[in-house]
């Protein structure tokens, strides 16, 4: 992950004071050079403000008065907060909304020079469960982009995480091609409160669960160093070397599931391979799911 130009101008922190965005921005500014944070009070859409930037960069400018303007005439790479988004987006159209206090909903902005995102979601919902449960007892990720809550003692550090238990929150990644150059909007939504932050068919759960002192500030700043590390290694090594690790927070494996890939509507879950993939089994053979959705069907279920 490279500066798009070197640049002897200083990055900016816009934010409330209580977000500890400028301790924030002080851990990244040495990963990102150039990076801009800003919490804004109300947005509509995260990953819609970043991806319009980026989409009108050369020619976008800042209009007076505007706090959500940021700097939309270069590829460095922008952290944007919203307190209250009213309009998210979610995958397949789902709504994603947040009310302050209850949730986290952030979208970060940033070239990535890697030409092959495969498992690029799995490897950010991997560094954020990590950070938020380190030793593996209550969070898992469901493929491709939820995290989820599992039930107390559900969960060992070296076992995999039984599921699928209730949604947490989920992954958004959207590329926008800028010239030559290829950017990521990689957007995360937490629900910290009870308020569900996205729609989830399966139940919702909020972070406060077990860790009753969260607020969206400490979320933040606990997954942010994590997040742009992960990044900065994916970008370099792709996901392979994660595989592993995210074998012991897969909620899926080993569940029957059902898909919306028409080769393999249901099977059985057996992880995924050093691409990401969802590997699916049914009547002796093993199919490779790259995108689209997936559920559990419970035994016995119609």
């Amino acid at each position: 992950m490279t500066d798009p130009q070197a640049s002897p101008r200083q990055p900016a922190s816009t934010a409330r004071p209580h977000w500890g965005a400028e301790a924030l921005w002080q851990a990244l500014v040495p990963l990102l050079p150039g990076l801009s944070i800003e919490v804004v009070q109300t947005l509509d859409s995260t990953n819609s403000e970043l991806t319009e930037r980026l989409r009108n960069a050369s020619r976008v400018q800042k209009s007076p008065g505007d706090r959500r303007g940021g700097r939309v005439d270069d590829l460095f790479p922008q952290l944007l907060v919203a307190i209250d988004q009213t309009a998210g987006r979610g995958r397949l159209g789902r709504r994603w909304h947040s009310t302050g206090g209850a949730s986290l909903t952030f979208s970060l902005a940033l070239p990535l020079q890697r030409a092959d995102w495969s498992g690029l979601s799995l490897a950010v919902g991997l560094a954020v469960v990590e950070a938020l449960d380190p030793h593996g007892t209550r969070l898992g990720l469901k493929w491709p982009n939820d995290l989820i809550l599992c039930e107390a003692g559900a969960a060992s550090a070296h076992d995999k995480v039984p599921g699928p238990g209730r949604k947490l929150g989920g992954i958004l990644i959207e590329s926008v091609a800028v010239g030559e150059q290829r950017a990521a909007v990689i957007g995360i939504g937490i629900n910290v409160l009870a308020q569900p932050v996205a729609e989830a068919d399966y139940g919702a759960a909020a972070l406060a669960e077990f860790w009753p002192e969260a607020t969206p500030q400490d979320t933040l700043a606990r997954i942010g160093e994590p997040l742009v590390r992960a990044l900065l290694a994916f970008e370099r090594d792709g996901f392979a070397p994660l595989q592993q690790a995210y074998v012991r927070r897969d909620v899926l494996r080993g569940q029957v599931v059902r898909t919306s890939d028409r080769n393999m509507p249901e099977g059985v879950a057996g992880g995924v391979d050093a691409d990401g993939a969802l590997k699916v089994a049914s009547g002796g053979q093993t199919r490779r799911v790259i995108s689209g959705e997936v559920s559990v069907r419970l035994v016995g279920a119609a």
